[in-house]
């Protein structure tokens, strides 16, 4: 037997190598086709700072500068980020101050927004406190970044006014046109409605209880469009656990379609049309039709006591001025 391996050394050498370059080839197309997480922009940069920018290092919750006071503080739920960062919004506020002699000594060199979902709002504000990885902001009066002003659901607004954080009237300023599905690029599978996300076998990507009760409200929706035992079917093959993530947020369903985890994602249209914009080579946005049917509305609410009273009020006349016109 040992001379027979012998004999046969050079030749299984010959192929065993042919195979080894074979593996390795298919490795090798394997990680060129293997899909990447998405980059998210980055929202604000300024001239001269070193940017961590890329999948691990890029802090997107957290819009702002830490370490200096602030001149406003802004906790949001984040449905209406895009709206809310824009060049219309945060970048305009302070040139509007500047126009108004009652405000134009304000300081709004840094106004901070958090975005997170509305649980995790919640629960910043009870413990004054939230990780970001190994590190911990103080989210505290003494530290300054305590909210001036809280964007929500009436849900998470009435826990915050139960705790005795917020004034009692809040202001609705958004209303979006309910729920849209997102496929990827050239939508590979032809889904255009709801039926032929099951017609199809699509795996469902959705935000789970992390976001206050998302997943409930999409089945609501669903189901009152087009019937439970249809919405069973389009629900029938969801993902519901996200490698590496305790749980799902709207965020996560982009992720999980880049990543090849699922095949339709579902959430609100205006989340969906954004994603679409900003990595037009990965998505496209399909319509529900009906969808409007079933809108989320988000508030406006006011700290008790803010630390920052004159900003808070210049904020709220300015924002009000522009949220008509969404």
């Amino acid at each position: 037997m040992m001379n027979r391996r012998v004999f046969l050394g050079s030749a299984l050498t010959a192929v065993a190598l042919s195979q080894t370059r074979v593996a390795r080839a298919a490795e090798q197309k394997t990680a060129a086709q293997a899909p990447e997480p998405l980059v998210w922009p980055v929202i604000t940069r300024q001239a001269g700072i070193r940017s961590f920018a890329g999948h691990t290092n890029t802090v997107l919750d957290i819009v702002g500068r830490i370490g200096t006071a602030p001149s406003l503080v802004i906790f949001s739920e984040g449905n209406h980020l895009m709206a809310l960062l824009s060049e219309e919004i945060v970048g305009t506020f302070p040139m509007w101050a500047k126009t108004q002699p009652q405000y134009a000594d304000l300081n709004l060199d840094n106004v901070v927004v958090v975005t997170m979902p509305q649980p995790i709002v919640v629960q910043m504000v009870r413990t004054g406190a939230i990780a970001l990885g190994s590190l911990t902001l103080d989210l505290s009066r003494a530290s300054g970044l305590y909210p001036d002003i809280v964007m929500g659901g009436p849900a998470p607004l009435q826990e915050l006014r139960k705790l005795g954080v917020l004034e009692p009237q809040a202001r609705y300023f958004s209303k979006n046109r309910g729920r849209a599905l997102l496929v990827r690029k050239g939508n590979p599978l032809g889904i255009h409605d709801l039926a032929d996300v099951a017609r199809t076998g699509a795996r469902v990507a959705q935000a789970d209880a992390v976001e206050a009760g998302a997943r409930a409200g999409n089945r609501a929706a669903i189901e009152g469009l087009i019937g439970k035992a249809a919405a069973d079917a389009f629900f029938a093959k969801e993902v519901e656990h996200f490698p590496g993530r305790l749980g799902i947020t709207h965020r996560d369903v982009p992720e999980m379609l880049a990543r090849g985890y699922a095949d339709v994602g579902l959430t609100q249209y205006h989340l969906i049309s954004y994603w679409a914009r900003i990595f037009p080579n990965h998505f496209e946005l399909v319509p529900i039709a009906g969808g409007d049917r079933f809108p989320v509305q988000i508030a406006f609410g006011r700290i008790i006591n803010p630390l920052r009273p004159r900003t808070l009020k210049a904020f709220e006349e300015f924002f009000f001025s522009r949220a008509t016109r969404w």
